[in-house]
């Protein structure tokens, strides 16, 4: 019995070896992430030397206003800009409307001469403090000091129709239209204005104060005023209004509503800052108003941006598009790993390694260690190559942090993949599966976790909530990497709490270890078929060998004996006998095995075996002949455990089939009905494998494999160092055998092992399952007759779930077959004569056959002799025209076929 580092060697070899025949796939998928990068390194190139072209190309100037506006050049120095208000275009501001409930706006005739006010709303819990604060909004008129403007500016409230812009270098409201917003106007009241080379001419409008009962009133006349499906088709727009709240003489408690609409310019969209400060100052100055009197105010001469660098440098692909990008890249690792594991149970390699002695531990082990290592390069190219390259999505970020997120990202992408593989059966589905994953979390990420990120008010637990999602941990891990990116400094340790990314090593760290748990636990439930409590089982407990005698009396009470079927009856009592002796030295032992598999849509449960008792020593092979759909293949598959047993149990050198298998599997071969090869390993390196899961070691391995591969004539020719792909159907059937046989297994099951082979090689092929029985329990199934009757020393009939006989082929055909089998044809008019003097010979001779002057007949033995048939034979020939006629004895396939058809009718 090979040990766990035994074990684990093999599978190392083997994998080492498949993987070297698949060198360069290998070789491709680590390639994989430097072409991908490169691509992004030549787009990221490409777009560099386009900005340089128009760079160069363009004869402007940095210091100008266009480029000020623009953003590109830098300024060290920020204009300083009068703050305005942002206010409706004339023909969008307020009027009098049917659904507006107060009838203080002025009349919609404004609309035509251009004079329609600028209303602003008020409403607290005080209304007469309301209306004295809103007698103080707006100043009177307009004078500016040109020798100091920016100072006597402040004095007024000025406006503007056009939205601010996305920064503060420019304005265009300075460019266009000023008004200077009053608490009455003459008509047509305009000033010419200059600001630096700015001229224009600033108009005064009127600024209307209304007071409000109510903030739900303001809020419904916002609404309603700028909901352009109003019936009457325009918008009313009020510029901004306040809630003083519980605003009195010694608390000052404001809410401001203001617009962002910029409906004077709906064609750009990137207009983003809001006129706010110069509101917050108005209600300000009117509240110190009334404290202090119209001569005290807050001055509020101008707004300036910080000082900035130039901005024409091109955009760092690799940073922008990390998360998406980068979240594709090592996800596509994902596939990979999980078609590896579904083809190892779709081609059921995994079940026939485990058949053959390889434990759960060691497979676990090594073919994690495997998609480790492969992870490992795959992740250590893609940061080698990204950083050689220039990326700076690699460059920046400190590699420590990056490849211990990596790392423990592919840790839970591995164990991730060896749980999701439970879930399928074939290689397609799983497929087409992963990639959706792959490609669905790239975009669900990108298109929603990311807005969820950089929203402030998506709540931190909601977050970590979606973070339990792998492909949103990694998404999440490579976004804060971008973003470090592209703000230039990178991700250092330092910064490791502040972008939460402690949470998420957490997070991913504690998945990792939950998902590999419940992977193997499932693993061991549908793969192993153990309970599913078999951790709370004692594991210094030892393991049973056959039950007690007081268990195995009571076990066996009720149990109908069927006295026609002695053989199986004395099949039974010496299974019971073995019981209460205690004995444990048979090869195979099973005790009442049942297999009933349950009904579904309305149909009947189906008994497949009913209370098998069978006892086979070692040394012997036991024959297992049956129609199809009898339960041969259920009954092997339960002793090699595909298949529990409903009830009663089985047991292999003392060890039961339920509670032990995994020590059954150490001392059992088995050629499974169909061939379950690796088709890039040749037949040497098949029998290097299990051998070594057999325990063999040095020269003993080489010669084991040598005389394996020459006993079933796979030596010659450089047979042996071929895949197993390029064999026929005939030499993948010679290879199985001897897989089967490799290490002189104690047990072995053979499903039909001669299918498909050529008279020679089946010959040979019996030749060496009967030399290997010499020290072994074969149990075989078979549709040959000849096959069975040349290996096995007993033979079962195996007919609906049931046992009908037990025997030596000769004690078979004596017990089932006592009578000759006559065949005569002569001509058609002749038939009735012959069958008289053949019932003349023998009484009881049955006609079972007749067509166009051929007859057959079953005579029994004891009432004749042979001599008197050929005497018979003589009669008629005298007589008659004997076309052709023979004697013969009865065959296996004769007992075969009278005990299938009359157990059948029995048993409905």
């Amino acid at each position: 019995m090979a040990n766990f580092w035994a074990q684990a060697n093999a599978l190392l070899r083997k994998n080492l070896t498949y993987q070297r025949k698949r060198i360069w796939t290998n070789v491709r998928l680590v390639l994989i992430p430097l072409f991908l990068c490169l691509l992004l390194f030549l787009i990221q190139y490409v777009i560099d030397k386009g900005i340089e072209v128009a760079n160069s190309a363009s004869s402007k100037k940095c210091g100008s206003e266009d480029d000020v506006i623009g953003g590109d050049c830098p300024v060290p120095k920020p204009p300083l800009l009068p703050p305005m208000l942002q206010i409706p275009n004339p023909a969008s501001r307020a009027v009098q409307a049917s659904f507006f409930s107060h009838g203080d706006l002025p009349d919609k005739s404004c609309r035509k001469t251009g004079t329609c006010p600028v209303t602003i709303l008020l409403t607290g819990n005080n209304n007469s403090f309301g209306k004295v604060l809103s007698g103080n909004m707006f100043g009177g008129s307009f004078a500016v000091n040109t020798s100091d403007v920016l100072p006597s500016l402040a004095s007024n409230v000025l406006g503007s129709t056009f939205g601010a812009g996305i920064n503060y270098y420019a304005d265009q409201g300075i460019n266009s239209e000023i008004y200077n917003i009053q608490s009455q106007c003459r008509p047509n009241s305009t000033w010419p204005f200059s600001f630096g080379q700015i001229h224009t001419v600033v108009k005064c409008v009127q600024g209307l104060s209304l007071w409000r009962n109510s903030s739900v009133e303001v809020n419904d006349e916002l609404f309603k005023g700028n909901w352009r499906g109003n019936t009457e088709k325009m918008t009313n727009e009020i510029s901004a209004a306040y809630d003083l709240l519980s605003t009195d003489r010694k608390n000052f408690d404001v809410t401001i509503w203001y617009n962002t609409t910029n409906s004077g310019d709906n064609s750009n969209e990137r207009k983003r800052l809001v006129r706010v400060p110069r509101l917050i100052n108005l209600v300000s100055n009117a509240y110190l108003k009334f404290l202090k009197g119209p001569g005290t105010r807050i001055l509020f001469e101008f707004v300036k941006e910080v000082p900035k660098h130039a901005t024409n440098y091109s955009p760092d692909l690799a940073s922008l598009l990390g998360p998406l990008f980068f979240t594709w890249i090592i996800l596509l690792l994902f596939p990979v790993i999980l078609t590896t594991l579904v083809y190892e149970k779709q081609e059921r390699l995994r079940i026939i390694m485990k058949m053959h002695g390889l434990g759960d531990g060691p497979y676990w082990l090594i073919s994690y260690a495997y998609f480790l290592i492969v992870s490992m390069l795959y992740i250590i190219s893609l940061v080698s190559f990204g950083s050689a390259i220039g990326l700076k999505f690699f460059r920046l970020n400190a590699y420590s942090i990056q490849y211990t997120f990596y790392f423990i990202f592919i840790n839970l992408q591995i164990a991730l993949a060896f749980l999701v593989s439970s879930l399928f059966s074939k290689v397609k589905t799983a497929t087409v599966v992963a990639y959706l994953l792959v490609f669905g979390s790239g975009l669900l990420g990108n298109s929603l976790f990311e807005g969820m990120l950089e929203s402030s008010s998506f709540p931190e637990n909601g977050v970590l909530a979606l973070e339990l999602y792998p492909g949103f941990s990694l998404f999440r891990g490579l976004y804060e990497f971008s973003e470090s990116a592209v703000r230039g400094n990178g991700m250092k340790w330092a910064d490791f709490r502040e972008c939460s990314m402690d949470k998420l090593f957490y997070i991913m760290s504690v998945e990792w270890f939950v998902i590999l748990i419940v992977a193997y636990y499932i693993d061991q439930v549908s793969q192993s078929g153990k309970s599913h409590f078999y951790f709370l089982k004692n594991p210094f407990k030892k393991s049973s060998s056959l039950p007690s005698p007081s268990v195995q009396r009571q076990s066996s009470r009720n149990i109908r004996i069927d006295i026609e079927k002695t053989d199986v009856t004395q099949e039974r009592e010496k299974v019971e006998q073995l019981r209460n002796e205690g004995k444990a030295g048979h090869a195979i032992v099973c005790d009442n095995m049942k297999k009933v598999y349950p009904g579904s849509d309305g149909n009947p449960s189906k008994t497949a075996v009913r209370g098998l008792y069978l006892d086979v020593v070692s040394g012997e092979c036991f024959g297992m002949l049956g129609p199809n759909g009898a339960g041969k293949t259920s009954f092997i598959n339960m002793m090699t455990g595909l298949l529990k047993p409903t009830s009663g149990t089985a047991f292999v050198q003392g060890l039961d089939i339920c509670k032990d298998m995994n020590k059954v599997y150490t001392s059992m071969g088995v050629c499974p009905q169909h061939d379950l090869l690796w088709e890039t390993l040749t037949g040497r390196e098949h029998l290097l494998f299990y051998g070594r899961l057999k325990n063999i070691k040095g020269s003993a391995l080489t010669q084991a494999v040598e005389e394996s591969l020459k006993s079933v004539s796979l030596f010659d020719g450089g047979v042996a160092d071929k895949p197993a792909g390029k064999y026929s159907g005939g030499m993948k059937r010679r290879l199985s055998v001897a897989i089967s046989l490799i290490g002189n297994p104690k047990v072995v099951y053979m499903d039909e092992p001669s299918t498909g082979l050529d008279p020679a090689s089946r010959k040979n092929l019996w030749t060496v399952i009967q030399r290997a029985k010499q020290n072994t329990a074969i149990i075989l199934t078979t549709h040959s007759m000849e096959e069975a009757e040349f290996l096995c020393d007993r033979i079962g009939i195996f007919v609906d779930g049931g046992l009908q006989c037990i025997g030596n082929p000769k004690e078979l055909k004596g017990r089932y077959g006592g009578s000759y089998v006559f065949t005569m044809t002569t001509a058609s008019e002749h038939e009735e004569s012959v069958e008289r003097m053949v019932i003349r010979t023998s009484p009881n001779a049955k006609r079972v056959y007749h067509l166009a002057g051929t007859q057959k007949f079953e005579i029994p033995k004891q009432e004749v002799m042979i001599a008197d048939l050929f005497l018979m034979v003589a009669k008629v020939k005298s007589k008659y025209t004997v076309f052709a006629w023979g004697l013969a004895d009865t065959t296996l396939e004769d007992v075969f076929f009278k005990v299938a058809t009359t157990a059948q009718p029995s048993l409905s």
